[in-house]
């Protein structure tokens, strides 16, 4: 079997691009990945298309001998958009791999140690805040209306919630001044009207989902060392499952994590065992969030048993379209040390018209996929239905 071709394929996900990577062979088999260019990785798809000519020609199959050569060659300017890229053509490789076995991918990865997997609603009020117009979903405006989502959250039978720090009232945004959006920019500090806000926001969920959901709460980027330890600390009385926090230093998380009550979860902007280490041996999280997309699939086993060598819990990242939450549900079923799995559940009215088969949810568990290599496909006539158009002026 011989690579023929590399292709990316781009779907409007509303607001943002679901990116896709088809590869394909001189047999018929297709692999599949995704990854994404929307959340800081700029010339992601320009990468991989400089990166074809090493597989092209050569047997899909040999997985980790393709990721060593490519990884040699970006080794001068490792992680970001190169490892994208190159976590992008590794796991359609090994997609490829499984396919031509006739087998799923956790069954490469020594078989599955569970088929179902708990998962938490990501974004939670969140895009109903930011763009539910763009995704054509139910606005949310109002304390009132985080309240009514909370029991949505358990009516349809999911124990766990993640969301943002959101601003509402007159003119509802989201708070990411991390990424550069909203107030407190580029400062990056929390001023007490943030405070007040998040309080709110934590209690209208606690009230409408009752007090046996686990809420989280993802503070992304959005202040300095400080900052997160006082958010932190004025989050602690409503009994959040975690706080999330991206930093690059592990000292400090450590710091922040010694400085309070609520367990820490950190990592799914890292790349590779490298740069996730020094956060394991410095004891900075409970919870290690790695991103399959970006690290590949075989990386980030890897760095799940590292991560339990330290008894430190694994997540996903996962806010991607339905294909990569087949790819994550084959990641975190051959690894002892799960914590749980994040989805999206708001989400644009074709999105599950993206995959051939969609994933299955049942009481708020993802059962495992059961067909070969992931156990779905890109269904390219949906996405040809639905492309991606940057708005004008854009800079993702």
């Amino acid at each position: 079997m011989k690579i023929t071709a590399v292709e990316s394929l781009h779907a409007d996900g509303g607001g943002r691009a679901f990116d896709f990577l088809k590869v394909s062979t001189d047999e018929g088999l297709v692999g599949w990945s995704e990854y994404n260019e929307a959340f800081g990785g700029l010339g992601v798809a320009q990468v991989i298309e400089r990166l074809a000519p090493t597989v092209i020609g050569k047997d899909p199959r040999s997985v980790e001998a393709h990721v060593t050569l490519m990884q040699a060659l970006r080794r001068t300017a490792p992680g970001g958009v190169n490892q994208q890229a190159i976590g992008a053509i590794e796991n359609a490789l090994v997609d490829l791999k499984a396919k031509a076995l006739g087998i799923p991918v956790y069954e490469l990865l020594g078989g599955p140690i569970r088929d179902r997997i708990r998962l938490y609603w990501s974004h939670c009020a969140t895009y109903r805040c930011m763009r539910p117009d763009v995704m054509q979903i139910p606005p949310v405006r109002t304390l009132g209306d985080v309240v009514a989502l909370g029991r949505e959250v358990v009516e349809k039978g999911f124990t766990a919630l993640k969301t943002n720090v959101l601003l509402l009232g007159d003119n509802p945004r989201a708070h990411v001044p991390g990424l550069a959006h909203g107030d407190s920019y580029p400062e990056l500090n929390p001023e007490r009207f943030v405070l007040d806000a998040v309080k709110e926001q934590l209690a209208a969920f606690r009230q409408g989902a009752g007090p046996n959901v686990d809420i989280m709460v993802d503070l992304n980027f959005n202040y300095k060392t400080e900052g997160f330890l006082k958010v932190a600390r004025a989050m602690e009385p409503y009994d959040l499952f975690w706080v999330e926090i991206d930093t690059r230093d592990p000292q400090a998380l450590r710091y922040i994590r010694e400085g309070t009550t609520i367990p820490v979860a950190s990592g799914e902007l890292l790349f590779g065992r490298r740069q996730y280490r020094p956060f394991f041996e410095h004891g900075a999280l409970d919870t290690v969030i790695v991103d399959v997309p970006w690290n590949g699939i075989l990386e980030s086993v890897k760095i799940a048993w590292m991560a339990d060598t330290y008894e430190i819990n694994v997540a996903p990242h996962n806010f991607y379209s339905p294909l990569a939450t087949a790819m994550s549900a084959h990641f975190v079923a051959s690894i002892p040390n799960l914590r749980i799995m994040e989805i999206d559940l708001d989400v644009v009215p074709w999105y599950y018209d993206l995959v051939t088969v969609p994933p299955k949810i049942d009481r708020g568990y993802l059962l495992l996929p059961t067909g070969p290599g992931w156990g779905t496909e890109v269904n390219e006539e949906a996405v040809r239905a639905h492309p991606f158009r940057a708005p004008v002026n854009s800079v993702v």
